[in-house]
């Protein structure tokens, strides 16, 4: 079987089983399994398999014709141009979680920056890369998602300090900026998510409780203790969340609210700033 047929068989197959993405997956698929580049895959597509790769990436197709995700197929997954381990037990980093990052690392300069409920490390580690912080901190509850967090850090040389615990409870110090992409999804619409997220993301990166809304009412109200003055917090959110969170936002004190969309056009991140005159610095 030549790469070229085998990448047409693949894509047969996703299709029959009513995959959209068919062509975009099996191409991923081919060219882990066979250790390649899409381009040199492409040049080479008269040329036969070898057979240990055409079982291997067989064996890939049939866990994707389960609904398993690619990227915990292949174990990786790009994000702001950077290659991330990602396994089960651990959040696969999404595209619109880049425009967080990027907010982040292009005002990080000198800064104290703490991301909270990091899984992947995907935040942290793009930011300790890309940014110029003084200090780079990742803080979640799973201990199987931070070992994933670390290996990532390791992989990148990325230096963060990583605290294990519930939201702020293991966090040391103060921060100018706290991140968060918490769990946001409500717990009644959680089984009504796409198969991939539904039967194969871990549920505690996803489960925001009744209203969605959990963790972000924690954090508004916990983040003061943990704020330099003048701060920021910045979310992402849910595309309907956009108004309950500033309100949240407001409530606790917080100043300058603001919303900002993906490319979408969707609501997907809120920043405020934690004002000078309610807190003195705990800087340590």
């Amino acid at each position: 079987m030549t790469y070229s047929e085998l990448m047409s068989a693949g894509i047969r197959m996703l299709t029959e089983a009513g995959f959209e993405e068919a062509r975009t997956d099996v191409r991923t698929l081919v060219c882990h399994a066979c250790g390649t580049e899409l381009t040199e895959l492409l040049l080479n597509a008269g040329l036969n398999v070898p057979h240990k790769q055409e079982r291997r990436f067989f064996s890939m197709l049939e866990r994707r014709l389960k609904h398993e995700p690619v990227q915990y197929i292949t174990g990786e997954q790009e994000f702001c141009g950077i290659k991330f381990h990602v396994r089960p037990g651990v959040l696969i980093p999404r595209p619109e979680t880049e425009l967080l990052a990027e907010a982040v690392f292009r005002s990080a300069s000198g800064k104290r920056v703490l991301d909270l409920c990091t899984g992947s490390g995907c935040i942290a580690v793009t930011v300790a890369k890309l940014g110029s912080p003084s200090l780079v901190a990742a803080a979640d509850c799973s201990e199987a998602a931070l070992k994933i967090a670390k290996e990532n850090a390791a992989l990148q040389d990325a230096e963060i300090s990583f605290f294990c615990g519930d939201l702020f409870e293991p966090v040391e110090g103060t921060y100018d900026i706290i991140v968060s992409n918490p769990p946001y999804i409500k717990s009644g619409i959680i089984r009504e998510l796409m198969t991939e997220v539904r039967d194969f993301e871990p549920e505690l990166a996803l489960d925001g409780k009744a209203d969605g809304l959990y963790f972000y009412r924690r954090i508004c109200a916990e983040a003061k203790e943990y704020l330099n003055p003048g701060g920021r917090l910045m979310f992402e959110i849910g595309y309907d969340q956009g108004t309950e969170v500033s309100e949240l936002l407001i409530t606790e004190g917080y100043t300058g609210v603001e919303v900002k969309q993906d490319y979408a056009g969707l609501d997907r991140m809120v920043f405020a700033v934690w004002p000078v005159q309610n807190k003195e610095s705990k800087d340590v």
